[in-house]
């Protein structure tokens, strides 16, 4: 097993109780566990400690959102995914520790930027930021889909960091609260499920990480049952505001570590 002294297990279930609380409220949030993962354990094997009990947090998000899910989108974005979980396997065959967080810091810091520029120019033009309807139909819609997807797919490979760039993608398309966890949900059970053997073959999870996995696995469910309780008291415009910071935070976190 690792080994880890007090404090630093202390921090492992703080960030395991993050983790199910970002599930099942503000999805994003657990950028702040992947940094918590990286600075106790070794940042590479740190991303295989973490990934059974993201699933944990999937498979409690999915018994608690599940009828609220846009399959159509989830359709839509699974093959450019794919991709990108395949481009981040072979980018974690030759990636240093130092290049992985230097990629997904820039990347998550980006796509905070595009998100916050296209809501100030939506706002500009007097026209609704978040549609009634979410925008999944046409090109455009497409083409972004794809763009989001690929990116998700390579960031939740390499660091388990698909969160942000899947929330940014989700609010840009106009999900409200409800739909944007459903989807969400059932998006990260079925994409962290298929990581599994990838991350095993990169020797990322085995036996000494899975021992580890059962102890902190017990956190994650108070904290899924604290974003439970705590849903339904933010308001939508508080909401994407939290998953936007969140995504600056994580990325800020793997950049300037």
């Amino acid at each position: 097993m690792y080994t880890v002294t007090l404090w630093e297990f202390a921090a492992l279930a703080a960030a395991a109780i993050l983790v199910g609380f970002s599930k099942t409220a503000v999805s994003g949030a657990n950028t702040v566990s992947l940094a918590i993962f990286a600075a106790v354990l070794p940042a590479r094997e740190s991303t295989g400690v973490l990934l059974p009990l993201l699933i944990v947090g999937d498979v409690l998000a999915v018994s608690t959102y599940r009828r609220h899910a846009h399959w159509g989108t989830l359709w839509r974005l699974f093959p450019a995914v794919a991709a990108g979980v395949v481009v981040g396997t072979v980018f974690l065959l030759w990636a240093g520790d130092a290049a992985v967080r230097t990629s997904i810091g820039a990347i998550l810091l980006l796509m905070a930027g595009v998100t916050l520029w296209r809501r100030r120019t939506a706002a500009r033009a007097e026209t609704p930021a978040v549609p009634a309807v979410p925008d999944t139909d046409g090109a455009g819609a497409r083409l972004k889909a794809g763009s989001y997807g690929v990116l998700g797919g390579f960031t939740t490979m390499v660091a388990n960091a698909g969160g942000p760039v899947m929330s940014l993608y989700l609010l840009s398309a106009g999900f409200r609260k409800l739909g944007f966890l459903g989807t969400s949900a059932w998006f990260f059970l079925i994409v962290n499920v298929a990581k599994v053997p990838f991350s095993v073959g990169l020797g990322l999870i085995d036996a000494r990480s899975l021992l580890l996995d059962a102890l902190l696995a017990l956190f994650v469910l108070p904290g899924a049952f604290i974003g439970k309780a705590c849903v339904d008291r933010i308001n939508q415009k508080l909401f994407e505001r939290l998953v936007i910071a969140a995504t600056v935070l994580g990325g800020l976190q793997l950049l300037l570590r």
